[in-house]
């Protein structure tokens, strides 16, 4: 893919098709051009999305969870949206009639090593605003009688909805024109012009700002628009089972997350249809839409290989990283896993689920971006880093990339 290699060429009485040119119909791209349409009316609004339908990656992929803010850094923009964007989310759903609940969750120490890392939580919870109720082992069996734990932590406001029907009605009411089967595959940024994308039909779409929030692939449509976004892409592989003996659980189950890593751990989920899900695990990728281990695009894998980054987290977290692939190959090594929280799940409860990809951004020197990433240059904002909560926060983050395009816009 190469950037700038045909001539805009302005039609004859209206040089641009709209005023933000969205890239990206996951829950981000449809908040913010929801949230555009608010704050602006009469903005023309286009949105680009390669596949036939909305939500068809992160955001219907994931485990459907309303995140309450309890594991972000105060001050944050995870912490901040987060806790604003759950009662959001939660008033949203409501308002619309998208199937919701609000449940609350445990996160559960099942090792005396854990306890401080809990006790950290509940500090910051209280920090972030969040109602924390600690409980001793009698007590998490009065919310979870198969779950067992040295203590806990009752988080109220986390629940779960309909993330996929979320961003349908973010697309119907944002009144945005959504164009589907629309691939990026060239732009061409002319300060004095705009910017002119071309997607794979051929097609020619020209806007004034372009917003990129294309998860998977927003460090390419980055690059694609000549800025170096100074992260890349590393995608990893979130599998899943659903229980088979969903009974076993009540609500939400977590275990206290290695604070090193960006992944909560094994979790159980009882979703918006009665299902439980377990999972997810987190492995490399061998494709940025790689939902199994047979999915193999050569090129994206030596995107990844060539980056620094990718090697100096490999050296930093390969222990942590032998035990995923473990869990990845293993049934057996997952069931372990589980049964630090549920003792009494067995194997054959364990039924594969759709699997998901992590859109997690890596700088050069191997960190993992920790926070939310967006990026304004000439005539485009990026959003480099989208993981989750990022569908949680959805609503507050869809207002900050708008806020930036139309102050982009009102530059002009």
């Amino acid at each position: 893919m190469h950037h700038r290699e045909w001539e805009v060429v302005p039609v004859v009485g209206r040089a641009h098709d709209c005023d933000v040119l969205v890239v990206g119909g996951g829950i981000v791209g449809l908040s913010t051009a929801y949230a555009i349409t608010r704050a602006a009316p009469g903005t023309r609004v286009a949105v680009l999305e390669k596949e036939a339908g909305p939500a068809r990656h992160q955001t219907g992929r994931n485990s459907g969870v309303i995140h309450s803010g309890i594991y972000y850094r105060p001050g944050s923009l995870k912490a901040r949206y987060a806790v604003r964007g759950a009662a959001e989310m939660v008033k949203f759903c409501a308002e619309y009639g998208i199937a919701h609940a609000v449940t609350g969750k445990l996160i559960v120490a099942t090792d005396r090593e854990e306890l401080p890392r809990l006790h950290a939580l509940v500090q910051r919870g209280r920090e972030n605003g969040i109602p924390v109720r600690e409980l001793g082992p009698a007590q998490i069996t009065e919310y979870e009688p198969e779950v067992r734990g040295l203590a806990a932590i009752h988080v109220g406001t986390t629940g779960v909805c309909d993330f996929g029907a979320v961003a349908r009605r973010l697309a119907e009411a944002s009144g945005a024109e959504i164009r589907y089967g629309a691939q990026v595959v060239q732009v061409d940024r002319r300060p004095e012009l705009g910017v002119a994308v071309r997607t794979g039909d051929g097609s020619v779409v020209r806007g004034r700002v372009l917003v990129n929030c294309a998860g998977l692939y927003c460090d390419e449509i980055a690059r694609l628009t000549g800025d170096e976004p100074g992260v890349r892409i590393v995608p990893f592989r979130g599998e899943y089972y659903e229980l088979a003996r969903p009974g076993l659980v009540r609500g939400l189950v977590y275990p206290v997350p290695d604070p090193a890593f960006p992944f909560l751990g094994v979790h159980l989920t009882r979703g918006i249809d009665g299902g439980v899900h377990i999972g997810p695990n987190a492995v490399p990728a061998l494709a940025r839409e790689g939902y199994g281990w047979g999915v193999v695009r050569p090129r994206e894998v030596a995107a990844t290989l060539t980056w620094p980054g990718a090697w100096a987290l490999a050296h930093r977290h390969w222990r942590y990283g032998l035990g995923e692939l473990r869990r990845s190959v293993s049934r057996a090594a997952f069931t372990d896993a589980v049964r630090r929280l549920l003792p009494a799940v067995e194997e054959a409860d364990l039924v594969p689920a759709a699997p998901g990809v992590r859109a997690q951004a890596v700088l050069r020197d191997g960190t993992l971006v920790d926070d939310f990433l967006i990026r304004e240059s000439a005539r485009a904002v990026h959003v480099l880093n989208a993981p989750s909560p990022a569908a949680t926060a959805s609503l507050p983050i869809g207002r900050e990339v708008a806020r930036r395009a139309l102050a982009v816009l009102g530059a002009l």
